[in-house]
This record gives C-alpha cells, structure tokens and sequence, in this order.
C-alpha cells in the first residue's frame, strides 16, 4: 500500500511538471493552476521582449525617474507632441504631476485646446477636479480661451462647472469677461448652461453672469442665459 500511494505521488508531481492533460477530476485544478499560469507569462516576453519589458518599466522607477518622466511628459504636453506623451505616459509618467508653476499635462492640454493630448491623460486616470496656479480646473482657460470641442471632453469628464477659482470667478463668467462674446463663447455658455451650470454665481463685483453679458454688449449670450 505505502509503495502504491508513494507511485500515484510520483505520477501525479509528473503531471504538473509536464503540464499534461488531468487525467483525473480531483488533481486537475492543481495541475492546471499551476501551470497554465506559467506559458501565458511566458507568452508575450517569447512573442516580443520589447513591448513586455516597457511594460514592466513603470512600477521599477526610481523617484529620479519618475521625476525626469514627468518632467518630459509635461513639457511633451506643452508641444502638443502627441506621440511623446503617449510615450511617456507608456513608460509610467504621471499625467497629474506638477511643473514649478502648478500645470500638469492634463491641466495644460486642457487650457489651450490639445485635445488629442487631453484625451490621452484622461484615458491615464488624469484627476478632472485638479487646479492650476489660479485655483481653476482645467474647463476655466477652455471656457474662456473659446475652445468649444475641449470644453464638451471635460464636461464629459466629470469637471466640476461650478468651481470658483481665485479670482471669483467660474468658468461660464470667465467665458464672458475675458473673450469677445462671439460664436465660439456663444457655444461655449451654452455647453456650460446645458451641464447644469449656475449663472446666478456672482463675481467679486457682485454681478452674475447674465449682468457681465449685457454690461459688455453680448447680446446673443445674454439671450442664451435668459433662455
């Protein structure tokens, strides 16, 4: 008896080395577990070492690392440089980390309209409720700078339409008093009414967003806010 268990151990730890089909219900799960793991692994480093060790790039940075990744992702963003920041962000950089004057590659993508670099961070877990050295999210330049298509993406996105930043200010009131009132603000206001955003916040002065419109001759935006 002890020489025929001792035969089934030895036929079993075979098994799971050779990886051969259970022969059985009960070793299968063992057999299987443990080696199915091991080929899929192996897999993509056979297939491509160099897609596989990029990959793996990330979780080993050093901070110097990380530091200098982020850095170059940053300044990748403020080129515009799409294929760069798709780069970087593939070798572990940060799209929520900060330059010495508080803009992240989404914070900075966002303000000025690069919209493909935008998508790329929020696709990278960008953090839509970040603020720049203003105190604003990201959609306060969009909205004010006019920029439409980039204000629907982080609208979208979850970015807050009612933040104030540290001028008193919101996006649809930034909207208003930094631009000239034409069809990209029009769209603009309207995109931000439609989210649900407040007109009736007030800026430092006191007035709401409708009394900025019509103060500054907006006549159309004025309409939209009335509307």
């Amino acid at each position: 008896m002890v020489g025929a268990g001792l035969l089934v151990v030895g036929l079993l730890s075979g098994c799971t080395t050779a990886a051969a089909p259970p022969s059985s219900p009960t070793p299968a799960p063992v057999a299987t577990s443990s080696t199915a793991t091991a080929p899929t692994q192996a897999g993509p480093s056979s297939a491509g070492p160099g897609p596989s060790s990029s990959a793996a790039v990330p979780p080993k940075l050093t901070p110097e690392a990380q530091v200098e990744t982020d850095r170059l992702l940053i300044l990748a963003a403020k080129a515009n440089d799409v294929a760069k920041v798709r780069e970087l962000i593939a070798a572990g950089g940060n799209v929520n980390a900060k330059d010495s004057i508080q803009d992240s590659a989404f914070l900075y993508a966002g303000a000025e309209g690069f919209n493909e670099v935008l998508q790329l961070t929020l696709a990278a877990g960008a953090d839509v409720r970040s603020i720049n050295r203003y105190g604003g999210t990201a959609l306060i330049p969009a909205s004010e700078h006019g920029h439409a298509e980039t204000v629907r993406i982080l609208i979208a996105a979850g970015v807050p339409v009612d933040h104030v930043n540290n001028l008193g200010w919101t996006a649809m009131q930034e909207a208003i008093l930094l631009n000239n009132g034409g069809p990209n603000q029009q769209e603009v206001v309207r995109q931000l009414l439609a989210a649900g955003a407040n007109p009736d916040i007030r800026d430092p002065q006191g007035r709401t967003a409708l009394q900025n419109a019509e103060r500054l001759g907006f006549t159309e935006i004025a309409a939209l806010i009335r509307g």
